[in-house]
């Protein structure tokens, strides 16, 4: 490794680990309010927040990663023009892609990590993620008892509180409690002037102690079903202990989540595409004899019965044909609807299916885009650097958004129109990227003619051999 290797790869290190850390961040903290919702208010703790960020993190590096490309090439060859060190180096007789070669290096082993990344570590956390979310999705709200609400959180029972006291909001007034847990309605119902709320065993109980009060309880005749007796019981202090088994988070079983195409490597997708597309195939192969039944043509017998006959090859003779009649009107009416209903009902059936087929494909076609996206960020981020000649901040922060925001709005619509078969999945899936290469590719070209970004110079594209008779013809006027 040369010393202007190391110079150059100094440069770019510094900024792509600090962009790459905003950049995760800032996606990370983006994908956390998305599902803020589900986690709110449910008592999760440190650890589960904890395991979701990780997990979230390590899903977001592949899409992070571009944007840090772009942003610190940007920054490193802006701010190496910006000082006048590019062009000392190019005084020096080095041409530019021998001063982009370096960090194209670093970018072309980052795409192979990433494609490596995408393959192996995040299926992985596909899982992990979305399988602990699904269990916190299914959790219970933390144990809320409003004033002069009916609370049902706790199975079994319904509370109500006329006013809660207190610095933590423990001591009660005005408590009433429902009793279901005999399945037989409200039939025991306990009223209590006053009480205590405080968790009991680490939180695995919630205890209610109230004093003065009184306990109804309904009690059904053993001789008559609609009669029934009331007791009425005193108290100066109940103790009443609720289980709070309910509020903790069970943990689903991951092999459930196994055939989600999220966390699925090339090799189970290909299996998976390759299933559906079969099963599309079959299902289109078998529409036309599950549509023969359906046409048929009536003619009278001998006997002035109506017979029904199938149509051979959907062509019916014409020496059956017969007056056409009111009954035959109406079955003929009949089978129509009922074509069109079957048809409507198979194609929703095949376009569900085809849609499931491209969704696979578009998983499949993630894996390489988002290893591409980082050599084409650096294809715009490099060059660009060298023509603006503008480090820190500022300038280069702006046109790498700029940049993103084109690559990830036309990535998402392609996505869309592979999905909706629009266009085919790989051509939307490589639309975005498709769209940046020229760009990338005439900064390149700028950049290495020591030209205005838009300082264009529409003569070099010419062919060198139909340039000369232009200039003769501009002598000799």
């Amino acid at each position: 490794m040369k010393k202007l290797d190391k110079l150059i790869l100094r440069a770019f290190a510094g900024p792509f680990l600090l962009t790459f850390a905003v950049v995760e961040f800032i996606f990370l903290t983006q994908y956390m309010l998305k599902y803020m919702d589900d986690l709110v208010g449910k008592d999760l703790g440190l650890g589960v927040i904890g395991q979701l960020l990780f997990y979230f993190a390590v899903m977001l590096v592949p899409i992070a990663l571009p944007l840090a490309v772009l942003l610190s090439s940007l920054m490193t060859y802006g701010t190496l023009g910006e000082h006048h060190e590019l062009t000392a180096i190019k005084t020096a007789g080095i041409s530019l892609t021998r001063i982009l070669r370096p960090v194209m290096l670093v970018s072309t082993l980052l795409a192979g990590g990433v494609f490596w990344y995408n393959n192996v570590i995040v299926p992985k956390a596909n899982l992990e993620a979305f399988s602990l979310l699904w269990d916190v999705r299914q959790q219970k709200l933390a144990l809320d008892i409003r004033e002069g609400v009916f609370y049902n959180g706790i199975p079994g029972f319904t509370i109500k509180v006329n006013q809660k006291m207190g610095e933590n909001g423990d001591l009660l007034k005005g408590v009433m409690i429902y009793d279901h847990t005999q399945s037989r309605g409200g039939s025991t119902v306990i009223l209590a002037d006053s009480g205590r709320m405080f968790t009991r065993f680490g939180g695995q109980y919630l205890g209610l102690e109230l004093f003065r009060g009184r306990t109804y309880v309904e009690q059904p005749s053993a001789q008559s079903g609609s009669g029934a007796s009331f007791i009425r019981q005193n108290f100066d202090r109940n103790l009443i202990t609720f289980s709070l088994a309910s509020f903790g988070m069970d943990r689903t079983k991951k092999e459930l989540f196994n055939t989600n195409k999220m966390m699925l490597d090339l090799n189970q997708l290909a299996y998976y595409t390759d299933s559906l597309h079969s099963r599309l195939g079959r299902e289109r192969r078998q529409l036309i004899p599950q549509l023969n039944p359906y046409y048929t043509f009536l003619r009278l017998d001998t006997t002035g019965r109506v017979a029904v006959q199938r149509v051979e090859n959907w062509q019916v003779p014409v020496a059956k044909l017969k007056p056409i009649t009111y009954n035959t009107t109406q079955q003929a009416a009949n089978r129509a609807r009922n074509v069109r209903s079957f048809l409507g009902t198979a194609a929703e059936r095949l376009t569900n299916l085809s849609r499931e087929t491209a969704n696979y494909r578009i998983e499949s076609y993630r894996k390489y885009s988002q290893s591409a996206a980082i050599l084409l960020m650096f294809l715009i981020g490099a060059p660009l650097g060298a023509i603006i000649k503008k480090g820190g901040i500022g300038v280069p922060i702006l046109v790498s958004i700029v940049f993103f925001i084109i690559y990830y709005v036309i990535s998402i619509m392609g996505e869309k129109y592979g999905r909706e078969m629009v266009m085919p999945v790989g051509v939307g899936m490589w639309l975005s990227a498709a769209t940046l290469l020229p760009i990338g590719l005439f900064f390149l070209y700028q950049a290495r003619h020591d030209s205005g970004l838009l300082d264009v110079n529409w003569g070099r594209f010419i062919p060198t051999r139909l340039r000369w008779p232009l200039r003769g013809y501009k002598k000799s006027a």
